[in-house]
């Protein structure tokens, strides 16, 4: 019998569709297998176990531990300062130091009348390496832990301090230390402008007038206040008495005090003291009144010694006048006794003369 056309019998798989399913099941029992002999941790998972193992500090907790080291301001509280204070105009001072002068402190007088930014900067040459260095600053004897910068270039060390001078409060000295082998010291004196008034003292007489005068070189005092030293106290001078006392001034930085009917009580230290923004300054004048008696005491003194020594030069000439006398006696004696053997001589001598003529006469 011949077979139909059209039926076959089932057919056996193709050898590349075996070859897949093999592969897939060997690598779903490999994977099966490494889940059950070794749970991977995800990442989330090992981070905590980071965390929990060995906490690692982060870059703020770092700098924070750094600033506590060295204090260090950063710019933005600097700026924010700045801005605070933005109407104030802004004075920059330097010192430089080095360590082949380590005794000699550096020092810098900063005069100030009114409100300023004052930046202070303190550079420094070390002998060895920066990063030893420390550096501080005071303000007298406190000690000052912030608003100040440090910064090296190449071997120089720089710090800076920045401080608003708004009232008496901040001024003072200000001083950098840069701390090595030897310290070295840099300092910064703000103070408010120095008063003039007289070095040497002024003398006048009992009832004259006298004008003191106290100046301000270079600036504008608020205000003029006069005091007369009595002792250690000293006694401020406002409404005139009996036109005695007189305040005026040409000029807004200078004052003068006009004194009338002086007398010997007038006589003294008087201070003048100018009020700034900032803090106060004072002068003083020394002021001699001496009576008309002075000068007569004086004058008489003179007279004597002159007196005295007419007097002693003339009782010197008598002196000598009479020693001389009793030598000029002995001498005319001499003359005389001298003139009288002259005498005699001739009359010996012209005897035998006039026999000599005879004789020869004859």
């Amino acid at each position: 019998m011949r077979a139909l056309q059209g039926l076959r019998g089932p057919r056996a798989p193709s050898l590349p569709l075996l070859l897949l399913c093999f592969l897939a099941a060997v690598r779903r029992s490999l994977e099966d297998g490494l889940s059950t002999a070794a749970p991977i941790t995800s990442l989330p998972v090992e981070e905590e176990m980071m965390t929990k193992a060995a906490p690692i500090t982060s870059l703020p907790v770092q700098e924070e531990m750094k600033t506590k080291a060295v204090p260090i301001i950063s710019l933005p509280v600097q700026e924010e300062m700045t801005t605070k204070y933005s109407n104030l105009t802004l004075e920059s001072h330097s010192i430089s130091m080095t360590v082949e002068r380590p005794n000699m402190p550096a020092e810098k007088n900063i005069t100030l009348e009114r409100p300023s930014n004052v930046e202070l900067t303190c550079q420094f040459t070390p002998s060895g390496n920066l990063n030893a260095v420390n550096v501080t600053w005071k303000k007298g004897d406190k000690l000052l832990e912030d608003n100040y910068l440090v910064n090296a270039t190449g071997s120089i060390l720089y710090t800076q301090y920045r401080v608003a001078v708004i009232n008496s409060k901040q001024m003072g000295s200000y001083s950098c230390f840069f701390g090595e082998k030897k310290q070295q010291r840099g300092t910064f004196n703000l103070k408010v402008p120095e008063i003039n008034g007289k070095n040497k003292p002024l003398i006048t007489y009992v009832g004259d007038t006298v004008v003191l005068i106290c100046k301000c070189q270079d600036c504008l005092p608020l205000n003029w206040t006069w005091y007369s030293g009595n002792g250690s106290v000293q006694v401020p001078i406002g409404v005139p008495v009996n036109d005695k006392y007189v305040i005026s001034g040409k000029h807004a930085n200078e004052t003068r005090l006009k004194i009338t009917q002086l007398s010997e009580d007038d006589q003294g230290t008087y201070w003048c003291h100018a009020i700034f923004e900032l803090g106060e300054s004072e002068g003083h004048v020394e002021l001699v009144v001496l009576s008309y008696l002075v000068p007569l005491k004086a004058f008489c003194a003179i007279a004597a010694e002159v007196v005295l020594l007419v007097a002693i030069i003339l009782l010197f000439e008598m002196y000598t006048q009479k020693k001389k006398k009793p030598s000029d006696d002995g001498k005319e004696i001499e003359q005389g006794e001298q003139l009288k053997l002259d005498d005699s001589n001739g009359i010996e001598n012209s005897g035998p003369r006039h026999r000599k003529n005879e004789s020869v006469g004859q």
